[in-house]
């Protein structure tokens, strides 16, 4: 029984919007009558707002006619349903027991005795009236008069003699066929302005009346291009690599610049874009037991990029500053769409021989669909990195067995790179970590200190002392920077003198550090060596211990952010000092012009006058601007000259990788050409040239000659004459 009200309320509903039709239909008629005596775009814009109208009546009234309203009907048109003509349309299971008794009465009573039609009764006079006043706009439209005819006939000039008309675009289609690596379908546009990828062909179809001879599409610069015949229609390829403008252009169409100008923009195929997904830091520790190492990317392209792409593995070898590369190459198959594709690899470390201490560097490259030139890019390099093995029993001994063994030093960059990851990992450590590794990096960086010092003669910072954990931390940085001169009056009463007496008892053991110099080199070459430098590079090497004191101040304190300016600096100071020997300058003396006695505290006053500064030479082609800007702001009757705007086309055109938009130049340059009267062409050329207008040199202000200002001067020349 439900259901037969359902479509009792579907007839009601089809009624109500029929009714509310046949009364507003008249309305976007009249709209498209006015076609008749005002241009076809006015009466189209006035049709579609009044259809819209339409389509919004017809809608409310369908809309107003649910069950609601035909639960109030069937009360309204039975007296036996109780006023409880609701609960058939609500639903069994959330009535209460009463409203489902009740619920079974009115639908036994509804199949004993059907409902009535309820259907809305039509609205007659309202669709006589719409439909009446439409035949009265009809036939107003009718009676009013025309346009009057032109007094000379279309063909015949004043003199009388036949003159053929101009040729008329009557039908024009372009056609827009991108290149096929795009993915982008063809596409027809009823206009001639079009945006389209680089290196799509365009197509027009264009129709005149009368038929010209000829037709041509004329570009901005100088190209024509002559299109061919095809029945009644004219017909153009053309591909399209650069945005330009052109003009359709047939013969016997009078002036060539009379046709508009139409634009085609090229849009550019972008470079693919390659983010890194895992691992989520650039740089990865590698942790004990680890064997696989897990990258995820992921490349973005306008168009899509290729299937396959290379996985660029680099393993370095070596220390220090002596590292060499070993790269490898590896193909991945990404997953998804074409212009999102995700990249996955998993690599083994041990299958590219990584040893402890060595870094593995992987980079993505893909390549996009671009034909016939494919682009390449590459994600950010992500680093895995293999710790070098601690060197087992010099905890204490910092200063003295590692000094000597070059392999376990850091160089300055890498001091530098860890200090940076360092502070990227901070938010994740626990504050005893990070002030451990930060003091880490302090003894690194005064290993590395202690090591260039070697070159300006030190040893050490002081007497040797025990590996004992009940002394002072005393190596620790906490008063003035070491000098960096050489310590002679130290070294000659130190303990490892070669010059002991025979006999002599000799101190040694584990640890100590003469014997772990005798046994790695000999101390007085490193002080020899030191005077083998000139001042100017001992100086700037002294600055770079300097540095890398203050930085190791910071790194022992657990302020690796204070330390890297300094760090930063002493690098900058080592490649000085790396290349001093390939810096060759002339030692001249300074020459100076003599000095006349003879002019000093004369008091001599001739020839002194103030000397106004040159004016400043305009750059090149920056006077057609300027010449442009002052024609364009008279306003004058006789507007801006041919030769400026030729000048002002030539600039545009030779700075067209400069200026944000050069075709906007052209045509508003083109416009003011060909309708020197034309108010908003010159507003619009003016605009461009003033955002064009080179600034203005500095000078001085000239002084003011005004009352008060010469009462100013007085007062001043008064009081310099006062005693």
């Amino acid at each position: 029984m439900v259901a037969d009200l359902d479509r009792l309320l579907a007839r009601a509903r089809r009624r109500a919007g029929l009714d509310a039709l046949l009364a507003w239909c008249p309305l976007p008629l009249a709209a498209l009558a006015l076609s008749w005596r005002l241009p076809a775009t006015v009466a189209l814009a006035l049709a579609v707002p009044a259809l819209a109208l339409v389509a919004l009546a017809v809608a409310r009234a369908m809309r107003c006619h649910d069950r609601a309203w035909l639960a109030r009907r069937l009360d309204a048109a039975r007296r036996d349903l109780d006023d409880s003509s609701a609960l058939l349309f609500a639903a069994p299971a959330a009535l209460g027991p009463l409203q489902a008794l009740q619920r079974d009465r009115l639908l036994q009573r509804l199949r004993e005795r059907p409902p009535p039609d309820l259907r809305p009764p039509w609205s007659p006079r309202a669709i006589a009236a719409a439909w009446l006043a439409l035949l009265a706009a009809c036939a107003l439209l009718a009676w009013w008069p025309g346009p009057r005819p032109s007094s000379t006939p279309a063909g015949i000039d004043i003199g009388g003699a036949p003159q053929a008309p101009a040729p008329r675009l009557v039908a024009q289609s372009l056609q827009v066929r991108p290149p096929r690596y795009t993915g982008i379908e063809p596409s027809a546009l009823a206009t001639l302005d079009a945006e389209a990828p680089a290196g799509s062909t365009l197509r027009w179809r264009l129709r005149f009346t009368p038929r010209p001879e000829s037709v041509d599409l004329v570009f901005h610069d100088g190209q024509r291009l002559a299109m061919a015949r095809e029945g009644e229609h004219w017909t153009a390829e053309f591909v399209l690599q650069a945005s330009t403008l052109y003009r359709v252009v047939p013969a016997g169409g009078g002036d060539a610049g009379a046709s508009p100008l139409h634009r085609l923009d090229a849009v550019p195929d972008q470079p693919p874009q390659v983010r890194v997904l895992a691992p989520e830091r650039s740089l990865t520790l590698m942790a004990p037991g680890q064997r696989d190492w897990t990258l995820r990317f992921e490349a973005s392209d306008d168009h899509g990029v290729q299937a396959h792409a290379r996985l660029l593995v680099t393993r370095t070898e070596g220390s220090g500053e002596n590292i060499r590369f070993q790269d490898h190459v590896r193909v991945l198959r990404g997953q998804g769409d074409a212009r999102h594709r995700r990249f996955e690899a998993v690599l083994r470390p041990s299958e590219f021989g990584l040893q402890r201490g060595e870094d593995l560097v992987a980079r993505l490259e893909v390549v996009d669909n671009r034909a016939p030139q494919p682009q390449r890019a590459r994600s950010a390099s992500v680093i895995l990195r293999w710790p070098p093995e601690p060197v087992l029993g010099a905890e204490g001994l910092d200063g003295l067995a590692r000094q000597v063994l070059p392999a376990y030093f850091r160089s300055q960059r890498q001091i530098i790179i860890d200090a940076e990851a360092l502070l990227a990992e901070q938010p994740r450590l626990a504050r005893g970590e990070f002030e451990r590794r930060s003091d880490l990096l302090g003894v690194d960086q005064r290993l590395l200190r202690l090591r260039y010092g070697q070159f300006l003669g030190e040893e050490s910072e002081g007497g040797p002392t025990l590996p004992t954990s009940d002394l002072p931390t005393s190596d620790r940085p906490t008063g003035d920077p070491p000098t960096g001169d050489p310590p002679s009056a130290a070294h000659d009463g130190h303990a490892h003198d070669h010059a002991a007496a025979p006999g002599a008892p000799v101190a040694s053991g584990f640890g100590e550090v003469g014997d772990v110099l005798e046994e790695f080199g000999h101390t007085h070459d490193i002080a020899e060596a030191a005077t083998l430098l000139d001042p100017e590079t001992r100086e700037i090497l002294r600055g770079a211990l300097r540095e890398m004191w203050q930085s190791e101040l910071h790194l022992r304190q657990a302020a690796p952010r204070q330390a890297l300016p300094y760090a930063n600096r002493a690098l900058e100071l080592i490649k000085q000092v790396q290349q001093a020997e390939r810096i060759y300058l002339q030692r001249v003396g300074t020459r100076l012009p003599p000095i006349d006695e003879s002019r000093r505290l004369g008091g001599d006053r001739d020839g002194l006058r103030d000397r106004p500064l040159p004016a400043l030479a305009p750059r090149a082609g920056e006077d057609a601007v300027a010449t442009a800007w002052r024609e364009l702001s008279s306003g004058g009757a006789a507007g801006v000259r041919v030769e400026t705007l030729d000048a002002l086309q030539a600039w545009a055109t030779s700075r067209g990788d400069r200026l944000e938009d050069p075709l906007a130049w052209v045509a508003a340059i083109d416009a003011l050409r060909h309708a020197p009267d034309c108010e908003s062409c010159r507003r619009s050329l003016r605009g461009l040239v003033w955002a064009a207008l080179p600034r203005p040199a500095g000078g001085r202000a000239p002084r003011a000659d005004d009352p008060v200002s010469r009462r100013y001067l007085e007062a001043l020349d008064m009081s310099g004459e006062a005693p």
